[in-house]
């Protein structure tokens, strides 16, 4: 079934205004090539964003994030989850892998309140967006914010 841009950006609309406890990002069969929501070209800037864990995993997957400093290229970070992981170890493993993944130098990432991650930017590094682009992990729901 394929749907028209104007039933997209409605789609789009009902997530966001529904998205207080988070949503899940599409498969990777339906995001659009600028991300998250689908339909969505411009990215939104900030030098801290939470990242709000909801529900345990109940298949394994895998969560695709996009990290893009303001005039920087995009990094793809792919973090893999297992089928029963629970929320918070959702949150610890989104935060490793993200560890693992940025440049320590450029920002610094914690777990916050168990299952939120925090993601900042350091000293005078450039203001970035935070994507969560697909997911292929079912259950889990993020909602991501600027902070």
């Amino acid at each position: 079934m394929k749907l028209s841009r104007a039933t997209w950006l409605l789609a789009a609309a009902l997530v966001i205004s529904l998205s207080g406890c988070g949503s899940t990002p599409p498969p990777p069969s339906e995001a659009g090539a600028g991300g998250y929501p689908p339909g969505s070209s411009r990215l939104s800037y900030s030098n801290k964003w939470r990242i709000e864990v909801s529900e345990g995993a109940n298949s394994s997957g895998e969560i695709v994030f996009h990290v893009t400093p303001r005039g920087g290229d995009t990094q793809v970070i792919a973090v893999a989850i297992e089928d029963g992981t629970r929320e918070n170890k959702v949150a610890k493993t989104i935060r490793n892998v993200f560890e693992e993944n940025l440049d320590g130098r450029r920002f610094h990432v914690e777990v916050d309140d168990g299952e939120d991650v925090l993601v900042k930017k350091r000293g005078d590094e450039p203001n970035f967006a935070l994507e969560a682009v697909s997911s292929t992990v079912k259950s889990v729901r993020l909602r991501v914010q600027k902070e």
